[in-house]
């Protein structure tokens, strides 16, 4: 397995399992993920908090196949995040997504009450179809799949707010792409349904920088350019925001590159 691109900011989160557990409802307001009883689990999420991504996913896959399921999901983040922001080759980052949909497939199937099994089959498969074009990914049926995991997601826990962003997302991007009258049809996508799950993602999750970015994107696709300072506003707010762990770290330099451009 070829090494991943480093974290740029390496050395600048240095969690540990004491220190990790006293943050731990802060850092994973947004997913829910519940405090792993089992160390080696704990152990893979310090070290995919301190922007060790390959270092977790590893640690992650040896926990699950050692029976802990927790693994799972640690591995699926530390790879979801790692595709989404550092690996530059396209055509590795859709492979590594692809793995991410699998995987999560495969949670589902050993822990079907698991939220987080649903929520990273759907993040991975709606960053591979936004990798291929969001056009292709509707005709191939992956935008069924998503809403599916992500309404499930939601379903076994109602308060994943970043389940309620990635179907906010889901309802502004096809309503871009295909239009309202067809999204609504076809996909079963609503303006107003989209604006209400963004909203109640950033009432669950109020500090959450990649909610804010989200947000804002998907406001000026189901609105348009009228709501351009509106959308503004909240990047700044995100390029503004402190970032407790690594991943935080890089939605806020993403905020902050987009402002910039």
């Amino acid at each position: 397995m070829a090494n991943w691109t480093p974290f740029p900011h390496a050395g600048d989160y240095t969690f540990d399992a004491t220190s990790l557990k006293k943050n731990w409802a802060r850092l994973h307001q947004g997913d829910c993920e519940p405090l792993p009883k089992e160390a080696a689990v704990l152990q893979a999420w310090v070290l995919f908090h301190n922007g060790e991504f390959q270092k977790a996913f590893e640690a992650g896959v040896k926990a699950g196949e050692a029976g802990i399921l927790g693994g799972l999901t640690v591995a699926n983040k530390a790879t979801g995040i790692y595709a989404n922001y550092l690996e530059g080759k396209e055509k590795t980052k859709l492979e590594l997504f692809m793995e991410v949909a699998g995987r999560a497939e495969a949670h589902q199937a050993e822990d079907p009450k698991n939220a987080n099994a649903f929520y990273w089959q759907a993040f991975a498969l709606g960053r591979y179809g936004q990798g291929i074009s969001v056009a292709k990914a509707l005709a191939q049926g992956l935008g069924t799949k998503v809403k599916h995991a992500l309404e499930q997601a939601i379903k076994l826990q109602p308060k994943h707010a970043d389940a309620h962003i990635a179907l906010a997302a889901f309802h502004a991007e096809v309503i871009d792409k295909v239009g309202a009258l067809i999204g609504g049809m076809t996909y079963g996508a609503k303006k107003d349904t989209g604006l209400s799950l963004f909203k109640e993602a950033l009432q669950l999750n109020p500090g959450s920088a990649i909610g804010m970015i989200e947000y804002a994107n998907g406001m000026v696709m189901l609105e348009g350019d009228k709501k351009m300072k509106e959308a503004t506003k909240l990047y700044e707010q995100a390029a503004t925001s402190k970032p407790m762990d690594a991943t935080e770290r890089l939605d806020v330099e993403m905020a902050k590159a987009e402002l910039e451009d």
